[in-house]
């Protein structure tokens, strides 16, 4: 790339908001404009890239977090021409499962049945480090997300993320710069799946995070900071 500026565009997780990205936008900042995407938008992974797409700058860096990954996969599928550079950020290339389509109904259900605070707060410990289990900083970050976001949207997300693709079969067709990230102790999306899609992608850099879960913005906001803006310094003078 020239001295011109390269604008981000970052996709949140289920269940979460801008707020998710609020240690890491200062930085990106420094190197071209940032945008949050609008991940409230559509019924499917397909339909809320589409509309991604249509807002989004004619090329851009991509940051896609958790379900924002399967997110970013589908923009990829949909628009490679216009994705300069990719940061797959706890997620997995890989389909749902049976086990995680249960998981996922039960959770529906519960909110559905007007338990949504307490199934999220039953969910809170799995998202994090086990030190962090209790940390009432983090916890408070992660309740603003659910009130920024609501049970409707959780309920159709979580019905969009059960039906989406299988991106194993894409990982060679990623020929931009890419960052894939995880915590060491990511319960949500392990790192074994994370060490999948960087070696299935040709020169990904790979970075894991010591103890760290899967909320990796929040949780270690410093080392994610450092990794994404060495990802945005190679692009910048690529």
């Amino acid at each position: 790339m020239t001295d011109e500026s390269l604008p981000f565009v970052l996709v949140p997780g289920l269940g979460c908001s801008a707020r998710v990205f609020a240690e890491q936008i200062p930085m990106l900042w420094r190197f071209g404009p940032v945008t949050v995407a609008d991940h409230k938008q559509g019924d499917s992974i397909e339909t809320i890239a589409r509309q991604m797409l249509s807002s989004a700058p004619p090329r851009f860096g991509l940051i896609g977090f958790s379900m924002g990954g399967y997110i970013a996969f589908e923009m990829h599928r949909q628009a490679p021409q216009r994705i300069a550079a990719l940061a797959l950020v706890d997620t997995s290339a890989r389909p749902e499962t049976p086990a995680q389509t249960t998981v996922r109904r039960q959770r529906i259900a519960q909110a559905r049945a007007g338990r949504f605070r307490e199934a999220m707060d039953e969910q809170f410990a799995l998202l994090v480090h086990k030190s962090r289990a209790t940390d009432a900083g983090l916890k408070r970050i992660y309740d603003a997300m659910l009130d920024d976001t609501g049970v409707q949207l959780y309920i159709r997300h979580q019905e969009a993320i059960m039906q989406r693709a299988d991106s194993r079969p894409d990982l060679a067709r990623v020929r931009c710069p890419t960052l894939v990230l995880v915590g060491d102790d990511d319960k949500i999306t392990p790192p074994e799946g994370a060490r999948e899609m960087a070696e299935g992608i040709k020169g990904a850099r790979f970075v894991v995070v010591p103890e760290c879960g899967h909320f990796t913005f929040i949780e270690r906001p410093d080392a994610v900071s450092a990794a994404l803006a060495e990802w945005a310094q190679l692009i910048h003078h690529a």
